[in-house]
């Protein structure tokens, strides 16, 4: 599998700048591909002196980050010159990773949500969304880079426009480019109480998976915890099923090592795609398959316990 990681896992750590991040991801085996943030990432900084230090390393992609200024909302600010600007900055990380030489802009609206009723016109802003997400899929479009949607039930809003993976799909349905897709996140999808396999089957199916970002938590906040450290067998599902589906994308991890050593949290989620797959590999995918046709409980969690003992029946 090809692996990025988050490069605020050390700069938040207030120890690194980029560049000194991106020599330590240098060293850190399994590291394929680099994904930056836009501006914070990007803007104050040369994309040639940028792609000369990434050495052996590849880029996968970008990712919008709108802060402070946005908070009444990106795509649906009350503020037309705000709404305009949301636009704006997702061209510009078109452009972006355009240059940098990735294929992936993925686009989070955590402040385009409300928290009152009737704080919202909830028609309105959701045409807004569509009609801005086709004008940058179009611009994406014209530059070879494909559109992601990442969605999150809530946080930093207490309802998201885009909030589940059944409004991310609709609203691809609704945009009708045939370069937006989505980026699943493991934590979002457990704080929004989904089955994160089932969600994967669902945007695979369609040809719409664009983006992984794996962690894990206990789905009443946004953890970012090391994957599979607490809902082992839902993760190991997952690769099953990123494996079923032929997912040749990147595999980015979005955790926060904040006591953690960032180089060691890094490298254990590594280890632990890694054991999964090869555990999946030992029992068989069409093992596998036929114990998912059987609907039965008990056949499950006898291959659950397969895959924490390596023991299973025959089936």
């Amino acid at each position: 599998m090809k692996f990025a990681g988050r490069m605020n896992s050390f700069m938040f750590k207030g120890n690194y700048d980029l560049f000194q991040t991106i020599e330590e991801y240098k060293k850190i085996d399994g590291i394929t591909h680099l994904e930056f943030n836009y501006p914070e990432h990007v803007a104050p900084y040369s994309v040639d002196e940028l792609k000369a230090r990434m050495g052996h390393l590849k880029v996968n992609g970008v990712a919008t980050r709108f802060r402070d200024s946005y908070t009444a909302g990106e795509f649906t600010n009350p503020d037309p010159e705000k709404s305009r600007a949301a636009v704006q900055l997702c061209r510009d990380a078109v452009d972006a990773c355009k240059a940098l030489g990735g294929s992936v802009l993925t686009v989070w609206l955590g402040f385009d949500g409300f928290d009152y009723a009737f704080q919202v016109d909830y028609e309105k802003n959701w045409n807004t969304i569509i009609a801005s997400f086709r004008e940058v899929a179009a611009y994406g479009e014209e530059r070879g880079i494909r559109i992601s949607i990442e969605y999150k039930p809530f946080e930093p809003r207490a309802f998201s426009m885009i909030d589940g993976i059944g409004l991310t799909l609709l609203a691809i349905d609704e945009i009708g480019s045939k370069n937006v897709g989505v980026t699943l996140d493991f934590c979002h999808m457990m704080m929004k109480n989904e089955s994160p396999a089932f969600s994967l089957a669902l945007a695979a199916r369609r040809n719409r998976l664009f983006g992984l970002h794996l962690n894990d938590g206990y789905r009443i906040m946004d953890s970012g915890m090391i994957f599979g450290s607490v809902n082992y067998i839902q993760c190991v599902e997952f690769i099953y099923y990123l494996k079923k589906y032929n997912y040749e994308g990147v595999v980015f991890f979005d955790s926060f090592p904040v006591r953690e050593t960032a180089a060691e949290e890094i490298a254990m989620n590594i280890k632990m795609v890694n054991l999964m797959s090869k555990t999946i590999d030992e029992i068989g995918m069409d093992r596998i398959q036929r114990i998912c046709e059987k609907q039965d409980g008990v056949s499950s969690q006898d291959l659950a316990y397969a895959m924490l003992s390596h023991k299973l029946k025959d089936s």
